[in-house]
């Protein structure tokens, strides 16, 4: 197997995400289609302090996604939130999913003490769990966190 790349993209052209949108759309999730349309209007373009956006490429295809925001339902600006992780089926199970989520994290830790998610999807629960995310019954805005030890990077 080819090298997977993950990389923090700047400025996305979102035509590239038209392929993986359309696949993630025929698996039933709306959510790349809205990245899509928020990053071309510039309401989300992960460009704000302490957000990013990853794709993961293979042979030159982007194959995953995730993005990084602060989270808008929380009080202060220590809370981070992970938005639209979606990894093309075909390329699943190589671990690109927790590649993408290491470098959320990683990206995470420079900014926030907190970092967010919301998902009612049963097989992310368990991916999000494995990668060290607890589950939260107390919230309507997050299902899953994980506490970060902040960098200074």
């Amino acid at each position: 197997m080819s090298p997977i790349n993950v990389q923090k993209v700047e400025n996305l052209d979102t035509n590239l995400l038209l392929p993986l949108a359309e696949k993630s759309a025929s698996e039933g999730f709306r959510h790349l289609g809205r990245l899509i349309n928020e990053y071309a209007d510039g309401s989300n373009q992960f460009n704000q302090v302490g957000e990013a956006l990853f794709i993961a490429t293979l042979d030159s295809e982007i194959v995953g996604v995730c993005g990084l925001n602060r989270d808008p339902y929380a009080d202060g600006a220590d809370v981070g939130r992970v938005r639209r992780l979606y990894v093309r089926p075909s390329a699943r199970r190589f671990g690109i999913g927790q590649m993408l989520m290491a470098s959320v994290i990683a990206e995470a830790r420079k900014s926030y003490h907190l970092l967010v998610l919301k998902t009612d999807n049963p097989q992310a629960d368990i991916f999000y769990r494995s990668i060290g995310f607890s589950f939260n019954t107390d919230s309507n805005n997050h299902t899953h966190f994980l506490i970060l030890n902040v960098t200074n990077e």
